[in-house]
C-alpha cells in the first residue's frame, strides 16, 4: 500500500468512528429522554441529526475519492466497500434515534404513567449490540462481531412480547390505545437499530476476513 492511500484510509476511518461515537450517542440520547420524560433532551436528538447526515455524506465522499484516485484491491477494497455500508447503517440508525426522541417528545406531555413493559430492558440490550458492533469495527474483531450477530434473536423476542403485551392492554383499556402504539412503534425502531447493528458486525467479519455471511452464506469472496 503506498503511503498516500495509508494515510487516506486512516483518514476514512476517523470520519467513520466520528460517526459511530455520534451515533451511539442518539440513541442512547433517545431513550434516555423517553424513559426520564425528558422532552428537552428529545429535542437536542432532534436537532444534531443533521450532523450525522452531514458527517454521512462526508465518509461517503472519501471513500469514493479513494476508489477514483487509488483503485484499491483486496482488504483494501474491502475495507471501502464496508465502510459505505456501514456508513449508511449509522445514518439510518440516527434517523430511528430521531424517531424515538419524537415519541419520547409526545410521552413527556402526557399524564405521567408507568411504561408497562420491559423497554428500558430493550434499550439496554440494542445499545449493547451497538456498542459491541463499533468495538469490533475499532478493533477489526470477527469474534466480537460473530457475537453481536448471535445476539439479535433475543431483541427480536422482545419486540415480540412487547407485541403480544401491547396487544392484550389495548382489548382490555381502549382509551390506552395511542400511547400504547406510541410505545409499540419505539419497541420496533429499538429492533431495527439492532438490526442495523447487525448488519455492521456483519460488514466487519466481511472486511477481516472475506466472507459474506448476510442471508446465512458464509464463503469467502
Amino acid at each position: 500500500m503506498s503511503v498516500h492511500l495509508q494515510r487516506e484510509i486512516d483518514r476514512l476511518k476517523r470520519q467513520l468512528l466520528s460517526v459511530c461515537a455520534l451515533a451511539e450517542e442518539q440513541v442512547h440520547s433517545a431513550v434516555r429522554a423517553l424513559l426520564d420524560r425528558d422532552a428537552e433532551l428529545a429535542e437536542r436528538v432532534e436537532k444534531r441529526d443533521v450532523e450525522i447526515d452531514q458527517r454521512e455524506v462526508e465518509v461517503e465522499e472519501e471513500c469514493l475519492k479513494i476508489l477514483a484516485l487509488y483503485q484499491p484491491v483486496a482488504s483494501d477494497l474491502r475495507l471501502l466497500v464496508a465502510a459505505l455500508k456501514i456508513n449508511n447503517d449509522l445514518e439510518r440508525i440516527g434517523d430511528l434515534a430521531v424517531n424515538i426522541a419524537r415519541k419520547a417528545i409526545a410521552f413527556a406531555n402526557l399524564a405521567p404513567m408507568e411504561i408497562p413493559f420491559d423497554l428500558a430492558g430493550m434499550g439496554e440490550k440494542t445499545q449493547a449490540m451497538l456498542h459491541d458492533s463499533v468495538e469490533a469495527l475499532v478493533n477489526l474483531d470477527p469474534a466480537l462481531a460473530s457475537k453481536v450477530c448471535g445476539r439479535d434473536h433475543e431483541v427480536d423476542r422482545m419486540k415480540h412480547e412487547i407485541r403480544k403485551k401491547a396487544e392484550s392492554l389495548m382489548q382490555r383499556n381502549p382509551a390506552q390505545i395511542p400511547i400504547l402504539l406510541s410505545l409499540l412503534a419505539v419497541s420496533r425502531n429499538l429492533e431495527r437499530v439492532a438490526d442495523h447493528a447487525t448488519n455492521i458486525a456483519e460488514d466487519v467479519i466481511y472486511m477481516a476476513e472475506g466472507r459474506i455471511i448476510r442471508h446465512g452464506t458464509g464463503d469467502p469472496q
